[in-house]
């Protein structure tokens, strides 16, 4: 029998022990070296844990499980480096943000309060964020919608191949040139000045690119079968694409709206030069400068006072939570809309 199949095992309390001896050489070196930070100690430990595990497993385990155990080791501490970023952002901001949210913070506006006042809140801002993506993704879903069924149903010559160039092209679009186009065309040329709509042209800007490489990733997963099943029984190509092709990649298409929808929410650049910002309420997102929830934060978060950069951290929280409730809304719609089989 192979020496590799009777290998001992590494007892579960050695990877404690291993740990805990890491942690403890760690800090002797933080102790002995110009090493500091919490950050480098966390990294310089999990670095010698990983080499150590590896080491002691190779001696006692063999090669392949030591290989087994590095790979693993890796694995988690990538999953943990991408992970603990989100959540320490997260809880930072609910910390921070939940020390000023009431209800007084989300009735009121800016109209009159000084930046070291602590009266004011973001009720402005909430609505000039709500029209402005509303407005969006009421234009952007349908157009986009429309260009995705084209690409994947319709498109079969130099056409189709252009409109996916430019698509592409639009995918890695900085947000302050969509910005800088509404602010040229709309404004300057048109003349028709900062306003609520004006945004929400930026945000559809961005937001198309989005919406129709999701929506086309989705119709093109939809089984032939089931578009040949319906030709067959005579069914019009539009009323196949309407009645069997949408609902079946329903889903799909509502995440990747979902998906867009979240990414210009935060937005910061296009509104600075398209909508200015507004301390008062403006219900009308046609007519004068409006406010914005990423407005708001940011230039609440430049002030020289703890008061304002507060403020600043309960409009990022609230963010943060319409985004939540906009994609807990829109999984239950599409679970709901759905074809069942």
């Amino acid at each position: 029998m192979s020496s590799d199949l009777v290998r001992a095992r590494l007892p579960r309390w050695s990877l404690g022990a291993i740990a805990a001896g890491v942690v403890a050489v760690t800090a002797v070196l933080f102790v002995a070296t110009p090493l500091a930070g919490r950050v480098g100690f966390l990294l310089t430990a999990a670095g010698l844990y990983v080499l150590v595990q590896t080491a002691v497993s190779l001696v006692v385990e063999g090669r392949r499980a030591a290989r087994n155990r590095l790979v693993t080791s890796a694995v988690v501490a990538c999953t943990c480096a991408a992970v603990l970023p989100l959540v320490a952002v997260l809880g930072f901001t609910v910390v921070k943000g939940m020390a000023v949210l009431n209800g007084s913070f989300l009735t009121h506006t800016m109209r009159g309060v000084a930046e070291q006042d602590a009266a004011g809140g973001i009720y402005h801002a909430m609505i000039g964020t709500l029209e402005q993506v509303g407005l969006a993704t009421v234009m952007a879903v349908p157009f986009g919608l429309l260009v995705a069924i084209y690409l994947v149903e319709y498109s079969a010559g130099r056409l189709g191949r252009v409109v996916s160039f430019f698509v592409d092209v639009m995918t890695g679009l900085p947000s302050i040139v969509a910005g800088l186009f509404i602010f040229a065309l709309w404004i300057l040329a048109l003349g028709r000045g900062f306003s609520g709509f004006a945004g929400s042209l930026a945000l559809v800007i961005l937001m198309l690119p989005t919406v129709v490489r999701s929506a086309e990733e989705m119709l093109k997963i939809v089984p032939d079968s089931l578009r040949e099943g319906s030709y067959a029984l005579g069914v019009p190509k539009w009323v196949t694409v309407l009645r069997i092709v949408l609902p079946t990649a329903l889903a799909g298409i509502v995440t990747g709206v979902m998906l867009a929808i979240a990414r210009v929410t935060g937005e910061t650049a296009p509104l600075l030069l398209t909508v200015f910002g507004n301390p008062a309420l403006n219900f009308n997102p046609f007519s004068g400068a409006q406010a914005s929830l990423p407005l708001f934060v940011f230039s609440e978060a430049g002030l020289p006072d703890e008061t304002a950069v507060n403020r600043a951290w309960a409009a990022a929280l609230v963010l943060i939570l319409i985004v939540l409730t906009l994609n807990i809304i829109a999984r239950v719609i599409a679970r709901v809309a759905s074809v069942r089989s």
